[in-house]
């Protein structure tokens, strides 16, 4: 099985007027974060709009970019569904094209309980091959992933790693405590991610790694070496671009912060909408501040 490690960039889905995935803006975004050193590329994670985009949208995102990776580094498709029987389907397509793993999401429209959350996972790591990563985000997911959850997800053999992005770093904890190495931690943009290495994190999977790849893969390498003071130092030099996605719709922010770098990716899939001038001019400070 295909291990997991280091950055793995949430990646835009460029969407044009007509609803056409823009395929060579995004190969090309593909390529260049490669090169930057990344460890791994997510396509349809929260920072791709999944919950916006048809089917063959999103089967367009996830074949472009594993065919733009050219199996240089791992691909996680993400999958998400109100469905146990459309994620599952998703997720056979995603690894027929060449996935090398799945990013599991959970969307639901009625409350659950564990059960029935429990049993939507179990039903994506059932139906492929390949390496499953758990995300939970209860900013997001009308039903979270409890620990007594996570904990029994973790015994299954292709449920290997998990997404946190509750913001609350304690909960990461309680999840390596519970399931020692069975559950490998990645950090979410919410967390710091240098604090989520010193812990026994693996990486981060997130989107502003889209706009800030060489600086992402520099903080990993240090914290890997043991480097904490100047993995600290640089830490907080990136936070400012955490700071904005958090102020800001997930995919305007990362598609305004592209677009300033040259990358034609558009706008948010409407009814979302772009960045104000204003908010536009706070990314690219942030930006600025980093080159």
């Amino acid at each position: 099985m295909t291990e997991f490690l280091g950055v793995f960039p949430y990646l835009v889905s460029p969407v044009d007027a007509d609803g056409a995935v823009r395929t060579k803006v995004l190969a090309r975004l593909c390529d260049d974060l490669i090169g930057a050193g990344v460890h791994g590329l997510t396509p349809l994670g929260s920072t791709g709009e999944f919950a916006y985009l048809n089917a063959a949208q999103r089967t367009a995102v996830v074949q472009t970019t594993i065919e733009a990776a050219k199996g240089r580094v791992p691909v996680v498709a993400g999958v998400a569904s109100t469905s146990t029987a459309d994620a599952v389907a998703q997720a056979k397509a995603y690894q027929k094209l060449g996935a090398d793993g799945i990013l599991a999401i959970l969307e639901a429209y009625f409350p659950l309980a564990d059960a029935q959350v429990e049993s939507y996972f179990r039903g994506i790591a059932d139906a492929v091959d390949i390496p499953v990563v758990i995300y939970t985000n209860p900013q997001f997911q009308r039903s979270d992933l409890t620990l007594d959850v996570i904990a029994r997800l973790a015994a299954h053999p292709r449920i290997g790693y998990i997404k946190d992005a509750s913001t609350n770093t304690g909960r990461l904890l309680s999840i390596m405590n519970r399931c020692g190495d069975a559950l490998r931690v990645f950090s979410a943009s919410a967390h710091i991610p240098a604090a989520v290495m010193l812990i026994g994190g693996l990486g981060w999977m997130a989107g502003p790694a889209c706009i800030i790849p060489r600086q992402s893969v520099a903080l990993y390498e240090l914290c890997k070496a043991g480097r904490w003071d100047e993995a600290m130092a640089l830490q907080r030099r990136l936070w400012r671009i955490n700071e904005a996605f958090a102020r800001f719709n997930l995919a305007a922010c990362i598609k305004a912060g592209l677009a300033s770098q040259g990358y034609e990716v558009g706008d948010p899939v409407p009814p979302q909408a772009p960045l104000t001038d204003d908010a536009r001019k706070v990314v690219e400070a942030a930006l600025g501040e980093l080159v």
